[in-house]
């Protein structure tokens, strides 16, 4: 076959496959177009999610009738101002994104510059149908109706209305965390949507992903050589069951970047469970010269010149907010559920009850020493319940955990504090502490060990001895002192001290699952968190366990000063906290 030039119509139908994929691509290019003109407020409206209809409006700097013809042809940009297109800093510079759009759909295009008239350029898939005088405000209003209409092909691949509003929505939610200085709104189907105000970029985020995020989240704010990360990040017992909230910028530029992506999931590794995820929204801001944007047509995703220290700045800046963080969890205070109260009256009917009151509700649940005697009811409470206890004598201190008052189910502690009452759950509070000794212990030199006065010989899979043989070094650091001993076996000759007695056999087997687990090559200090939060699950206090009140308050004090407390290594909350003013409705003192 002969080469040829392709006819124009075919060519911008060509281009509008790369930049128009679906109505959501038309909506980011129209948006990003509204942002680099400067506009301080945008409105976008969608008709069936934006397949009949795709208007944006903002109050940018406008065009002239001429900027609009020429906005109109291929490869026209102001957004470049020179040659150096590897240093571009707006939102983008595809001259195709217009005409593209135009040669797909029925567009209309209306533009008002300052102190000028306003004018629209009407364009029917890639014909010019009509001009002439717009009666609009200063700023530019795009209207695209009918995408892929006159191309079957294309329409057919487009999803049902609610995904492709789905999929806009998610457009305008990335565009305006980008922007929070910016006014967005969006209406659907003669719906309001969605509708931010200018504002502080934590407040921006929690209104559009979830506002309990204003409470339990973290604000990012950090610099390292030449790099700057902001943002906010929630709490790791603020989670989620997918990773659909977590939102990635760099350069002011939303990106799905793998790296980034790689580092938020580093960064939370012992704090949640591996089908948890936080949410996020990271901002990195760096020099146009150390990172590549033109690395994928719709520029989603980047090129780093040092992703190292990218990677390094996002996992050491996250730590260090989650450390800074210390006991906070996101079920620190938890709302008192509703009680159905049962008074004496409603063990006898008809004993001084209304019945014109009562003869809707259902039958209460009358508990099982109802209508007893008050001689039977002393003998029900003769022997004390299988709780235990302290006097509430002692002055309640200025913890914020309060003073353990006693423990139930030998499971949970009970405490006391000014405002309320605390509920601590033992074995994930002590597994927490463990972890943080043992890294403590590892960054000042190592854990210290106890040889074993006879090695003992663990006998694993082959597999699991392979991985472990190639961590000995990295356990070592941990106390753990293993050898290879035959095919299926490991010689453990010390342990770490810290942890004293442990069931051997089964901690070498979870730690070769998890080295198997997390697969790949992996940095030397994810190995050693891996190692010290298998060790801290192994060693903790566990459930079931009698504890003294002087050990429950030690437990308390040394939550109140450890960091990450507020949430176990599995990302589970430690405790939960009951306020005084729930208690008091409980017992409907208001």
């Amino acid at each position: 076959m002969s080469i040829r030039r392709l006819p124009s119509h075919l060519v911008d139908r060509i281009a509008a496959g790369e930049v128009v994929e679906r109505p959501a691509s038309a909506l980011k290019e129209l948006v990003e177009n509204a942002l680099d003109a400067g506009a301080t407020a945008v409105s976008v409206r969608l008709a069936a999610g934006g397949l009949d209809l795709v208007e944006v409006t903002d109050d940018g700097g406008g065009m002239t009738p001429a900027e609009m013809a020429l906005a109109l042809e291929r490869h026209a940009t102001s957004k470049l101002p020179d040659e150096r297109i590897e240093e571009v800093t707006s939102f983008g510079f595809r001259g195709e994104a217009l005409p593209s759009i135009a040669s797909v759909a029925r567009f209309t295009l209306e533009s008002r510059p300052r102190g000028h008239d306003g004018w629209r350029i009407e364009v029917d898939h890639g014909v010019k149908v009509g001009e002439g005088p717009a009666a609009l405000p200063p700023g530019t209003r795009v209207r695209v109706e009918g995408l892929f209409d006159k191309v079957p092909a294309r329409r057919k691949f487009l999803r049902s209305p609610r995904a492709e509003y789905a999929a806009c929505l998610d457009v305008v939610r990335r565009l305006a965390m980008a922007r929070p200085d910016v006014h967005f709104a969006l209406e659907h189907d003669g719906r309001r949507s969605l509708g931010v105000q200018p504002g502080a970029l934590q407040a921006r985020v929690a209104a559009l992903l979830d506002p309990a995020l204003a409470q339990h989240g973290l604000g990012i704010d950090l610099e390292r050589h030449g790099l700057a990360l902001g943002g906010v990040v929630s709490l790791p017992t603020f989670n989620r069951g997918a990773a659909d909230q977590q939102f990635l910028f760099v350069n002011a530029r939303p990106v799905k970047d793998r790296l980034l992506v790689g580092a938020l999931r580093a960064a939370y590794q012992d704090l949640l469970a591996r089908d948890r995820h936080p949410i996020a929204a990271l901002f990195l801001q760096l020099p146009p010269s150390e990172v590549d944007i033109n690395v994928h047509p719709a520029k989603t995703e980047v090129r780093f010149r040092d992703p190292q220290a990218v990677r390094g700045l996002i996992v050491g800046g996250l730590r260090a907010a989650l450390d800074e963080a210390g006991h906070r969890s996101a079920a620190r205070v938890q709302a008192a559920a509703p009680v159905r109260w049962i008074s004496a009256l409603d063990r006898h009917p008809g004993e001084g009850r209304d019945p014109s009151r009562t003869a809707s509700l259902p039958p209460p649940e009358v508990p099982a020493y109802a209508g007893t005697t008050v001689q039977e009811a002393r003998t029900l409470f003769t022997h004390a319940p299988a709780a235990r206890a302290e006097p509430a004598t002692t002055p309640v201190p200025a913890h914020p955990l309060g003073v353990a008052r006693g423990q139930v189910a030998a499971t949970y502690i009970v405490a006391e504090a000014e405002d309320g009452l605390v509920l601590v759950d033992q074995h994930a509070a002590h597994e927490r502490l463990v972890l943080e000794r043992l890294r403590r212990a590892a960054s000042n030199g190592g854990v210290a060990r106890q040889a074993l006065l006879m090695p003992e010989v663990a006998e694993l899979d082959e597999p699991d001895c392979d991985r472990l043989e190639e961590a000995a070094a990295e356990l070592a650091r941990y106390g753990l002192e293993i050898e290879r001993f035959g095919p299926t076996a490991m010689l453990v000759r010390a342990t770490p001290a810290l942890l004293g007695k442990l069931d051997i056999r089964s901690l070498l087997a979870d730690l070769a699952a998890e080295i198997a687990e997390l697969g790949g090559p992996m940095k030397l200090k994810e190995r050693l968190d891996l190692v010290a939060a298998t060790f801290a699950c192994h060693h903790s206090v566990r459930a079931g366990r009698t504890l003294s009140v002087t050990e429950m308050n030690a437990l308390l004090r040394e939550m109140e000063v450890t960091p990450n407390s507020g949430q176990c290594n599995h990302g589970r909350p430690t405790w939960v906290k009951l306020s005084m003013g729930d208690v008091e409705r409980l017992f409907g003192r208001k």
